[in-house]
């Protein structure tokens, strides 16, 4: 499963997925692309998933019909140390989900 990590999250979340093919939008050269365009571009190039921490996305873009998976990670700062404790529900959720769902990790409840 291809895993495309959004500007949104430290591109270190890469090295802290094993088994995924994780890729970072840095590392694609896709900084600052709206939304609509960066789902479009993911989806063209083999990804899946779309983490982030962008959660007006699920409200902004219809994922099913792009055919893109998005898992949102909320209520938590963007850094490298307290993404940390919330890898092995980061992964349960990129285990499960399918082409056209959201699925929210909520960093209020560890």
């Amino acid at each position: 499963m291809r895993v495309l990590i959004d500007e949104s999250l430290p591109v270190e979340l890469a090295g802290e997925l094993p088994g995924f093919d994780v890729v970072t939008v840095h590392a694609q050269g896709w900084l600052h692309l709206r939304n609509g365009v960066l789902l479009r571009a993911a989806v063209r190039s083999g990804f899946s998933v779309l983490l982030t921490a962008d959660s007006k996305l699920r409200y902004q873009q219809n994922v099913a019909k792009i055919g893109i998976a998005v898992v949102v990670v909320v209520h938590v700062r963007n850094r490298i140390e307290d993404l940390l404790p919330l890898i092995p529900r980061i992964v349960d959720a990129l285990t499960g989900i399918k082409a056209g769902e959201v699925v929210e990790i909520d960093g209020r409840s560890r």
